[in-house]
């Protein structure tokens, strides 16, 4: 038996049904299931998406039978339509359009009208006794066919009809008649003619197969792809083809065609919303060529129209279970529906009508978490651009923190500060961020870097402080003189720009933004989040304010507090490099006692914000030559405040400088070089955990040594922890319960993690680090090519932005199976990046991890996401 490719439907014989979609595309699923429903669906035929897979894998040539199966399909529907197609008296039109598995709305191609030439426009003209009808529709066939199948450019038709127009004084092609056509027609075969050196196929069976290779074409058209790679589409067939009996909208007055949606696509609210016009083709709806009216005017104009579709709204939202984008025409009266297909939404209608849809009974709580995208939710947390709102885009890099932020260029952290104490909204631009930047970070609406990728100094800190960042733009270039070009275009500082962070777009306009609200609807979504989450959500926080926005998202504790962070507030930096520059252990110490008081502070204010929750703090982890500067005039400034010989201090600063400063003397290695600064830590994390305790705070502090890579480090370190702890607690007469742990980032201690378990009480996965050693990729530096490797499938993501699962996920998985060996209670989180986004998260779940963290503002995603991962799991078991 040979292979089925081609599945009809018709009222009487239907083939398909909606659980076909991976087969028959969304479309053609859906068309089949409507008529099932007994549905006014037109008549027709699906060819499936599996052709279109084999016409890519065999050079653009179709499977063996196919041409046979598509000509007994459409000798079928001749026979139930009484027409052939393309009859010279009575012909039969067919649509041939595109569907795949997941909606691309108008990225693939469509062609109306199929099979009038010159002789079937007079039939048709003759069998409806509407000569304009006709003529138009003739028209609009050959200039879709032109577009679409030829690749002539749309505006030369386009160009033709308005001169017409003028010619004849005329504003709408409703006005134009029969003889404007003809017109309009012989000068739209003389392009096709000049463009291609063909004339305008007449014979109806090679229109068709020319239209269904153009279809199947569109699936890698430019737009196509670039929509696939954007909304992440992956692993689909291709799309299929559909080819259904036209009916018609341009008929006259009482015919027309519309697109409505069962709810407000915007809002979410209960009602019916959409737009029609009358005597038009549905692409006059979408065109923008005339005014559409709002459907609720077909209640006056047709009641009886009106009241079918409110009774077709009501049959498919119910059937599908969701809000729905339905596609009608009205033909003389008679109302047909063309398709159906779930339809966009706002993150703010996503929320609404889930939780709507529980209340109505129509889907469960459980399903209503499944409704809401992470994405989507993220659009709730940032400001955006208002999407009524046509901009210029100058310039693209990563979409590093989403939102959406306007301001005046600033070039410095100092004048960022400077001019927002003045009210100021102003974009920090900058070659690259380093810590010493973070005021200026904190000041700005917005970040642009021209170097970095996703998890930049400037991409963490931005979405830590939930600040919109566009980083590594290739097309910044900073200047010397408080300029840039971007795009080409020259700017000074003081001029506005808007960056678009959710897709990494930079405007030269100042554009308007809207802050979403989160209201009622969204604490109720996410109550229905947490009942079916289990996994635990903590946040990376490092200051007692960024500790307070992420509880308020729902944050169950700290599983990141980065202690080197606070060394670079107010007046500690210079005791950070009065430690740094000492000869001594007794300098050091000195210096250290100054920085333990402010510390100490810091510790206090994250745990009272705390109160009941555990709070990871990671020991001092970058290298020592990042709390100094490195230009001259800056060393020269220092030298002044320490007291310090200039040669003395900049051959000081050059012999802790690194060729590889990641793999180099830091984490771990400096507390093992200088264990007098793991000693000041930990009498700052104890003294503050007593402290608040006195207060009647619940405190739960976990150490974390970052970096470990052998059972020796981790055991040395710790035995210092624990002996200054001891001290502390007998010195105060009172103690508190605290955990000693490590962060998993280099791939050994994922191979030896039953050792280290031994004495760690805690693994907490740093992936940033893991998958930068795993792959050996530079994370500041693999932004020049990881796009490209992706692009060209390579790597199917960016694995900074992404978890690689098939490597650092299988590391993952044997430093949790041996450290669980060990210690089968081993409480195991990830603190990388990956913390916040969904598929990663998805993995964590399923490896058995006790908890994410992640920035502040990603949060209620990493909820979402967390949640979802445990309705997935138990679905598939």
């Amino acid at each position: 038996m040979s292979k089925k490719y081609v599945y009809f439907f018709s009222k009487d014989f239907t083939e398909g049904k909606k659980e076909l979609k991976e087969l028959l595309g969304g479309k053609g699923a859906n068309l089949a299931e409507m008529t099932n429903l007994g549905l006014p669906i037109p008549p027709g035929f699906t060819i499936s998406t599996e052709v279109c897979d084999l016409f890519y894998k065999n050079n653009w040539n179709y499977p063996e039978g196919l041409k046979k199966e598509v000509e007994e399909k459409l000798k079928k529907l001749e026979e139930l339509m009484g027409k052939k197609l393309g009859d010279d008296n009575d012909p039969l039109l067919v649509s041939v359009r595109s569907g795949a598995a997941i909606s691309m709305p108008g990225m693939m191609d469509t062609v109306l009208n199929l099979g009038l030439n010159d002789r079937s426009v007079e039939g048709l003209a003759k069998r409806s006794n509407n000569r304009r009808y006709a003529y138009d529709s003739y028209r609009r066939f050959i200039q879709m066919f032109g577009d679409v199948v030829l690749s002539v450019e749309r505006d030369k038709f386009e160009d033709v009809l308005n001169d017409q127009k003028i010619k004849k004084g005329v504003k709408d092609d409703v006005d134009l008649d029969v003889e404007d056509f003809k017109q309009i027609l012989a000068k739209f075969k003389e392009i096709i003619k000049n463009e291609t050196g063909e004339n305008f196929a007449q014979d109806p069976k090679a229109q068709l197969w020319k239209a269904i290779d153009a279809v199947f074409g569109s699936w890698n058209n430019e737009r196509a792809i670039k929509y696939r790679e954007i909304n992440n589409i992956k692993g689909l067939l291709g799309t299929a083809v559909n080819i259904q009996s036209m009916v018609y909208g341009n008929l006259g007055e009482s015919s027309g065609t519309g697109v409505a949606f069962t709810r407000d696509a915007a809002t979410g609210e209960n009602k019916f919303y959409g737009e029609y016009l009358m005597n038009a083709q549905g692409e006059d709806v979408v065109a923008g060529i005339r005014t559409p009216k709002y459907v609720e005017e077909l209640k006056k104009q047709n009641p009886v129209i009106y009241e079918e579709l409110l009774s077709v709204r009501d049959h498919l939202e119910k059937h599908y279970r969701d809000m729905q984008d339905i596609e009608f025409t009205i033909e003389d009266e008679k109302l047909y529906i063309l398709q159906t297909r779930n339809g966009k939404r706002t993150a703010f209608a996503a929320v609404k009508i889930a939780l709507d849809m529980v209340e109505e009974g129509l889907i469960s709580k459980r399903e209503a978490v499944m409704r809401v995208s992470t994405d989507g939710l993220d659009q709730l947390l940032h400001p955006n651009i208002d999407p009524k709102e046509k901009y210029n885009v100058i310039a693209k890099g990563l979409p590093a923190s989403p939102g959406a932020a306007v301001g005046k260029i600033v070039f410095s952290a100092d004048k960022a500060e400077e001019m927002a104490s003045k009210g100021e909204k102003v974009i920090l631009v900058r070659k690259e961020t380093s810590p010493e930047d973070i005021g200026g970070m904190d000041a700005a609406q917005g970040i642009l870097t021209a170097t970095g990728g996703m998890t930049s100094h400037a991409a963490v800190v931005a979405r830590g402080m939930g600040k919109c960042c566009v980083a590594g733009c290739g097309d910044l270039v900073i200047k010397s003189n408080n300029s840039c070009e971007i795009g080409g275009k020259s700017f000074i500082e003081g001029d506005y720009i808007t960056l678009n962070g959710s897709k990494g777009e930079v405007s030269d306009e100042k554009l308007r933004l809207i802050i979403p609200e989160v209201s009622g609807d969204f604490q109720r979504f996410m109550k229905f989040v947490d009942e079916e989450r289990t996994m635990g959500v903590r946040t990376n926080a490092d200051t007692p304010q960024d500790s307070a926005v992420a509880k308020k998202f729902g944050a169950e504790g700290i599983g990141l507090c980065r202690t080197e962070h606070m060394f670079f507030e107010g007046d500690r930096i210079d005791a950070v490099r009065e430690m740094i520059l000492s000869e001594n252990k007794d300098g050091r110490e000195k210096a250290l006692n100054k920085i333990l008081p402010m510390q100490m502070n810091d510790f206090i204010g994250i745990f009272e914000v705390m109160d009941g929750y555990p709070v990871t703090i990671r020991l001092l982890d970058p290298p020592l030559h990042e709390f100094l500067p490195h230009k001259d005039e800056e060393l020269r400034e220092l030298s002044k405040t320490m007291g310090m010989d200039f040669n003395q201090l900049k051959e000081k600063t050059e012999s802790l400088r690194e060729f590889n400063p990641m793999l180099g003397h830091r984490g771990c290695r400096l507390a093992i070089t200088f264990p007098e600064i793991a000693v000041m830590q930990t009498d700052a994390i104890i003294k503050a955990a007593l402290s608040v305790k006195k207060k009647g705070v619940k405190v739960f502090p976990e150490i974390m040594i970052p970096l470990t890579g052998t059972e020796k480090e981790f055991e040395f370190l710790k035995e210092i922890i624990d002996n200054r702890a001891e001290k502390l607690f007998k010195k105060e007469n009172d103690r508190v319960n605290y955990k000693v742990g490590t962060m998993i980032e280099i791939p050994r201690a994922c191979f030896v993690a039953d050792k280290i378990a031994q004495k760690a009480e805690f693994f907490s996965f740093g992936t940033n680090d893991l998958t930068q050693m795993t792959f050996g990729f530079s994370r500041d530096d693999a932004g020049v090519f990881l796009p490209e490797y992706v692009k060209k499938g390579v790597l199917a993501n960016d694995p900074f932005q992404k978890l690689d699962t098939e490597g650092v996920g299988k590391l993952m998985e044997i430093g949790i199976n041996k450290g669980r060996e060990i210690r089968h209670d081993l409480k195991i989180g990830i603190c990388g990046e990956h913390g916040g986004e969904p598929s990663s998260i998805e993995f964590c779940y399923n490896v058995g991890m006790n908890y994410v963290s992640c920035s502040p503002y990603r949060i209620p995603i990493a909820r979402l996401a967390a949640a979802q991962a445990k309705i997935k799991k138990e679905e598939i078991e």
